[in-house]
């Protein structure tokens, strides 16, 4: 079964790693995955750009070619440009050694060049050609050129909207598929709905201010995407509880929200009235929920400043 690797941004890396494999579990659920740091190995019958695509915090991915014990190529590891017209080296220096990384990479480019047609090519190869290591073991693998992930636009934000790549995280981290629907009853400026359309998912945005709605639904409309938004409180969420597969959302918590009512009251009405059966991800305040003793699948927390932590919880 073929071998992928994922390198990870180091910030968030529990949440990188957990969102990394719940990916790679949405699709084969007998994927087997391997951390070593911020490298991840996953074994699976999904193309590693299928994961990636959908990823937050993947810096670089690829296919794995082989394990290696030293720096020892030879012309079978080049196979894969043969019909390649361009290509570029990159070496990932993960482990404690200390590399010269441009001296390694022109050799690696001299070397692939004796036994390959396609130049070197530093900006936009057709193939990438890597070398990794950690200081655990070495990897020889490749990616090839692949259309960059579709940022939506807004056209109008708030101060206090969801972090795309959170929302996108969370989207993740509780496998929403391609062709299911997701519901965010705290909506805001739309950024779930966005993040959800981006990668194929359904979605339906609920919000007490009616101002946040027109907001959401001017930027859908900008990436012409077509997500249902309702100008409602967010208990709107039982009455079409059967129109969606999971609740992903950010929890109000700042004097700035315009909201029902308290936050921490509307916390622990949220967590008391959440359909059954259904993937939730919640984001909220730290310090709203400490009295409240909420329980999930997985709690993560997220500093942000001296004065906010956030949670997500995972039920």
């Amino acid at each position: 079964m073929p071998e992928s690797f994922f390198v990870l941004s180091k910030d968030n890396l529990e949440l990188a790693i957990d969102e990394i494999t719940a990916i790679s579990k949405m699709y084969d659920r007998f994927s087997k995955v391997k951390a070593l740091t911020n490298l991840v190995i996953i074994q699976s019958k999904i193309n590693w750009n299928e994961i990636a695509k959908r990823a937050s915090f993947v810096k670089v991915s690829g296919q794995i070619l082989r394990k290696m014990s030293g720096l020892f190529l030879d012309e079978d590891n080049f196979e894969v440009l043969k019909n390649a017209k361009s290509f570029g080296c990159r070496i990932i220096n993960l482990s404690s050694n200390q590399f010269n990384i441009p001296e390694l990479e022109n050799s690696m480019g001299d070397m692939i060049s004796k036994f390959s047609h396609a130049k070197v090519e530093l900006e936009d190869p057709d193939i990438t050609v890597y070398l990794i290591f950690t200081n655990q073991e070495n990897f020889f693998g490749f990616s090839k050129r692949s259309k960059n992930d579709h940022i939506p636009k807004k056209i109008k934000t708030h101060p206090h909207e969801l972090d795309r790549k959170m929302t996108r995280l969370m989207l993740n981290l509780v496998g929403l598929k391609e062709g299911e629907t997701v519901c965010d009853p705290f909506c805001g400026t739309g950024t779930t709905l966005l993040e959800a359309e981006t990668i194929g998912i359904h979605a339906i945005g609920i919000d007490f201010d009616k101002k946040m709605c027109e907001i959401s639904k001017q930027n859908l409309k900008a990436n012409g995407y077509k997500s249902e938004v309702i100008n409602g409180d967010f208990q709107e969420m039982l009455k079409i509880s059967e129109k969606y597969d999971g609740i992903v959302t950010d929890l109000p918590y700042g004097r700035a929200s315009k909201v029902s009512g308290n936050p921490e009251k509307i916390l622990k009405k949220f967590f008391s009235i959440l359909p059954k059966r259904k993937k939730i991800a919640v984001m909220y305040k730290k310090e709203l929920g400490v009295n409240l003793k909420l329980k999930g699948l997985k709690k993560y927390e997220i500093y942000r400043h001296k004065s906010l932590t956030r949670t997500i919880l995972i039920k």
